[in-house]
């Protein structure tokens, strides 16, 4: 089985106040940037919504006014905020995440302990969608990376040295290279960070 990491550089201040805010234009503006992207994610989940999930505007509705939600449609809300999070964002390269197999997540972590980074990439698996957004059971993860987060991590990346590299795996120094690219674009944009999306 494989996955994937969808990540955005944001404010991530931006897209929490996003919830419950009542915003009915920026929920105008959504449904009208994403009409086809919504229409192909209620296609994809016709089965469940016929059981009563909420259909993507539905759901960002929801998002947007605080709630009433459906917890047994929790991921419904977590795809929701992800829009939230791509129409205030940008889209970062993520090929060394997407597709990617059990435990490289895992991998790529301890290759980022060996050299002394204190930042996960776990963290957009494990943690979840911000509250009062009800947790997805499994899909989508959530996790942040601050802009303090990120500046730490240039910060290590700048200390490391040849010496480190000697004996990890190429890809994942290439996946670790990634994710010091993802720090660098937040650094060049101060006040953002990086919201991440695992499926």
């Amino acid at each position: 089985m494989s996955y994937s990491l969808s990540l955005y550089l944001v404010d991530l201040d931006t897209v929490r106040s996003a919830i419950g805010s009542n915003d009915d234009t920026l929920r105008r503006m959504m449904g009208g940037r994403f009409e086809t992207d919504f229409a192909q994610d209620d296609e994809f989940f016709a089965r469940e919504i016929a059981d009563g999930a909420p259909r993507k505007y539905d759901a960002v509705r929801a998002v947007l006014a605080g709630g009433p939600f459906d917890a047994a449609y929790a991921h419904q809300y977590g795809y929701a905020y992800k829009s939230i999070c791509e129409f205030y964002g940008r889209r970062l390269n993520n090929n060394a995440f997407s597709p990617f197999r059990s435990g490289w997540l895992e991998e790529v972590d301890a290759g980022m302990k060996e050299l002394g980074l204190a930042a996960r990439i776990t963290d957009f698996a494990y943690d979840s969608v911000p509250e009062p957004l009800p947790r997805p059971e499994f899909r989508p993860g959530y996790g942040e990376w601050s802009a303090a987060a990120c500046a730490t991590l240039l910060e290590q990346w700048a200390r490391t040295t040849p010496e480190q590299y000697v004996d990890l795996d190429p890809y994942v120094v290439e996946a670790i290279e990634s994710c010091v690219g993802w720090a660098r674009a937040a650094r060049a944009e101060p006040g953002r960070g990086i919201a991440g999306f695992f499926f």
